[in-house]
């Protein structure tokens, strides 16, 4: 007798005989002797007797059409048979049609889900291919059922779910000095350790590209003018060393000598020793520019994960204070203000500043002249980004201005906005870590669903009851992937777990990674508080001060929350202010198409990115620092602050400089400025003038907007979907 059926998600339900009698009685009702109950009846009673304890839906189907075959009523088989064969159709046919605009590189939601990945080539369709068949099989088979019901019903989103079964992390900071050392083996071939500038270049290229390939998220390197700067020195040595032989002199004495700034000089007016050492100097320098504009081209010319996009990368630097150091940071930033090909701007790596008082920020700071530097280069590249290390959780008991290894008490951050730094299982440090999953929570669904409670303080208490058991659907979730991730054996990321993660120098390559990758961190993000208030109050924070209470006890609470399951699941989990850069259209559309069209909340085509004040709102850049600056203490799996300023930044690096004088007075962690940056598309003509149509240059009229999406530049919008667009047209200007 029939107990329990295996649904076609692998579910294992209850056997109910009624679906059996409806399915046939459907059946019956579209043939002309019309319905049958007391046949019915008798073919239900022989399939529960002789079926098996537990069937497979399927295998209760086919005894239904055998039962029907063997009848009297063959017309009423013919139509359950012919039902069947629709309703398999039907199934197959939305993965048809997705695989159809895939195939037609249609711009839509599916091929402009990651600006960075250009769907249209044939290893970006593969990739695509691949995705939309994946995710149906996380979805029937990976997922438990309260989780499976939360993503249905649209109130979580689990963020790179095709790369579910692979088992793979999300990112990692590079630990780049054990690979200069060291060298590496990544399963085909192996690199030597470096010995000169242009080879740590290329092998900091080769590391963020090969495990770009092992990983479904980005790659950043923590400290790259800390890294790099002993191989100036040995550059330097080697310059020596080639003018040794032509002068026929020992110049050993000379490799280690004081130097305090690489600055090229003309060599007029240097004799002796003197010339010599400057003539090494400007050598070096040559060099060491040449390994900077070959990394940045390199990042943004070499592909990854089957060729279909440039690896996400990120470097962070700033604090080196070393003349070596000083050295790496300026020719970086030199090369960057150049361009790239004719002039154009970088998209990759996403530069960040590291902001550090008594190191890089102010005017008595040995690197406040790179620092001026960054913000040149900023107001007309866009990047770098800059990283508050004076925020009060950003920063280290550990840290000494006299440890020379001081980075590794630094923050650093993707560029994205991804921070890894606190760490229950071992040292408070990015490097060697990154985060292993994260998913988040469309809590503005939440709060549309108390809007009919009349009462206020009732409102509310039910959306923090509805929020609660959501956080503990993502946690459970969260950790049910990551049981499933620490099964795979190292040997499936031969870089990241032979020379990357932390701990992962004991694993052999048929071990789990199940003992090191709690190291990293698992991410609770969500999404829309601007449209959550107006739906709990009807302003969201940066229109009323209330509202901006309200938004900061939700954060609060979910931190809160997060530390609980911390202890529970003996985890480090992290309060993420969520990107969403393909998510911001997907929860609206849900959403609208459920509830309507809700003035302030789903009226337009997609929620405002975690705790920002909305892109349309107009306010000073003051004020949006004054709201969204207490989120950042709270949101420390990652946040980022930006500003938008008008005009041609390139003349007026001192609005950069402002902003980060906000970020310091305001405690704010992580933040940028975007402007206007027109670029032609033919021959990569940059200007910041307003309206421009006509490229100056070579006459085209394809120009297109650089800007940024969610904390990276992406070199056209053309692989913007839909929701951003809508954001982008909506932005205003800070003043």
């Amino acid at each position: 007798m029939i107990q329990t059926v295996v649904k076609r998600d692998g579910r294992i339900v209850g056997f109910n005989e009624e679906k059996i009698i409806a399915a046939i009685r459907k059946a019956m009702l579209h043939t002309d002797k019309g319905e049958d109950m007391e046949l019915i009846r008798q073919i239900t009673d022989r399939i529960v007797c002789r079926g098996n304890e537990q069937m497979t839906v399927e295998a209760i189907q086919d005894c239904v059409e055998m039962e029907l075959m063997k009848s009297s009523r063959k017309d009423v088989a013919q139509k359950y048979i012919a039902y069947r064969n629709q309703r398999s159709i039907a199934r197959k046919a939305k993965t048809r049609d997705i695989f159809l605009e895939i195939i037609e590189t249609k711009s839509n939601e599916v091929t402009r889900e990651n600006a960075n990945m250009n769907a249209d080539t044939p290893a970006g369709m593969m990739m695509k291919f691949a995705s939309e068949t994946t995710k149906p099989f996380v979805d029937d088979f990976l997922l438990s059922d309260r989780v499976k019901d939360a993503v249905a019903n649209n109130y979580l989103h689990i963020h790179d779910k095709d790369y579910y079964p692979t088992k793979s992390l999300t990112c990692v900071q590079h630990p780049l000095d054990k690979i200069l050392q060291n060298g590496f083996f990544a399963g085909h071939g192996e690199s030597r350790p470096a010995k000169r500038i242009e080879t740590a270049s290329i092998l900091g290229c080769i590391s963020l590209e090969t495990a770009q390939n092992e990983m479904h998220g980005g790659q950043a390197i923590p400290a790259f003018d800390f890294y790099l700067a002993p191989y100036v020195r040995n550059s330097f040595i080697e310059e020596l060393k080639v003018l040794a032989d032509i002068n026929a002199t020992d110049y050993s004495h000379l490799y280690q000598v004081p130097i305090e700034d690489y600055i090229t000089r003309d060599l007029n007016g240097f004799t002796g020793e003197l010339r010599v050492i400057q003539h090494a100097i400007n050598r070096t320098v040559s060099r060491v520019h040449q390994s900077m504009e070959a990394f940045i081209h390199n990042m943004n010319t070499i592909h990854s994960r089957g060729g279909n996009q440039v690896v996400f990368s990120s470097i962070n630097y700033g604090t080196d204070t070393s003349a070596e150091g000083r050295c790496i940071i300026r020719e970086l930033l030199i090369s960057t203000y150049e361009g790239v090909g004719n002039g154009a701007t970088a998209i990759f790596p996403i530069q960040i500043w590291k902001k550090k008082r008594g190191v890089s920020y102010l005017p008595e700071d040995r690197n406040y002249d790179l620092y001026k530097l960054a913000c040149k280069v900023t107001a007309r590249r866009f990047f770098p980004n800059f990283l508050n290390l004076d925020a009060t959780f950003n920063q280290s008991e550990d840290w000494s201005a006299d440890d020379p290894r001081r980075f590794e008490h630094e923050v650093a951050t993707m560029g994205c906005r991804t921070r890894v730094f606190e760490n229950r299982f071992g040292l408070k440090t990015s490097i060697g870590r990154g985060n292993i999953s994260f998913s988040t929570i469309n809590i503005v669904r939440l709060a549309i669903e108390c809007m009919e409670i009349a009462d206020k303080e009732e409102r509310i208490a039910r959306f923090f009851s509805k929020l609660d058991n959501i956080l503990e659907i993502t946690a459970l979730q969260l950790h049910e992937r990551f049981e499933f991730q620490k099964t795979a054996y190292a040997k499936q990321f031969p870089l990241l777990m032979s020379s990357l993660w932390n701990g992962s120098e004991k694993l052999g390559p048929d071990d789990t990674i199940a003992s090191v990758i709690n190291q990293g961190t698992l991410g609770i993000g969500f999404i829309g508080l601007a449209e959550c208030l107006v739906a709990l109050t009807g302003k969201h924070h940066g229109e009323d001060t209330e509202s901006q209470e309200l938004g900061l006890k939700i954060v609060t609470y979910m931190r809160d929350q997060v530390n609980r399951f911390s202890e529970h699941y003996q985890h480090n989990y992290s309060v993420l202010a969520t990107p969403a850069e393909g998510l911001s259209g997907k929860f609206t559309m849900k959403d609208r198409h459920t509830y309507g069209v809700l003035p302030g909340i789903t009226d337009r085509d997609y929620y405002t990115n975690s705790n920002h004040v909305p892109v349309y709102y107009r306010c000073s850049a003051r004020k949006k620092a004054e709201i969204e600056a207490p989120y950042h203490d709270l949101t420390r799996g990652g946040h980022i602050f930006y500003v938008e300023i008008d005009g041609d930044a390139t003349h007026n690096p001192e609005a950069i400089m402002s902003v980060v004088d906000m970020m310091d007075k305001y405690n704010i962690g992580y933040g940028s400025v975007n402007h206007n940056r027109n670029r032609c598309m033919k021959c990569g003509y940059e200007d910041a003038s307003t309206g421009l149509e006509e490229c100056p240059h070579c006459g085209s009229h394809e120009i297109d907007r650089l800007q940024r999406i969610t904390g990276y530049l992406v070199g056209t919008t053309d692989r913007w979907n839909h929701a951003k667009l809508s954001e982008l047209n909506d932005r205003v200007v800070h003043h």
